[in-house]
């Protein structure tokens, strides 16, 4: 009989403290789909709103944002002009596209325009002491 009222008196222990974990997960799945929601809404919508969308399954989902809702969004492949519809809560990752190519351009010019400058000083320096 102790068994059981101790047996009884643990599980009326541990049932409200496994709500208060499930909530919590619950609230952080809800965090994320805000944050996700967040970054497709910054994108904005048209085709200058590229993007690659990472899922949950690792699959990736790249195009522009076609439109927006409260629950999911279309993201059109630039190419086959395809679209895809995707829940917010199946997203992993979004990516933004936009830029990335001329930024790194740039850093690779000024890199050489650096190194050329760096050279030609060196070049001339040396070439006075002669």
């Amino acid at each position: 009989m102790r068994k059981l009222v101790y047996l009884i008196s643990i599980l009326l222990l541990l049932v409200p403290s496994a709500r208060i974990v499930a909530a919590g997960q619950n609230a952080d799945s809800n965090a994320k789909v805000a944050k996700i929601k967040r970054n497709v809404t910054k994108l904005g919508v048209g085709s200058k709103a590229t993007a690659t969308i990472t899922l949950n399954d690792g699959s990736k989902v790249k195009g522009y944002v076609y439109s927006v809702a409260d629950e999911d969004f279309v993201i059109r492949n630039r190419k086959t002009d395809a679209a895809t519809t995707i829940r917010y809560a199946d997203v992993k990752n979004v990516d933004d596209d936009r830029g990335r190519r001329n930024a790194k351009l740039a850093a690779l010019f000024v890199g050489i325009g650096a190194a050329i400058t760096v050279v030609a000083v060196f070049g001339a320096i040396a070439a006075n002491e002669r």
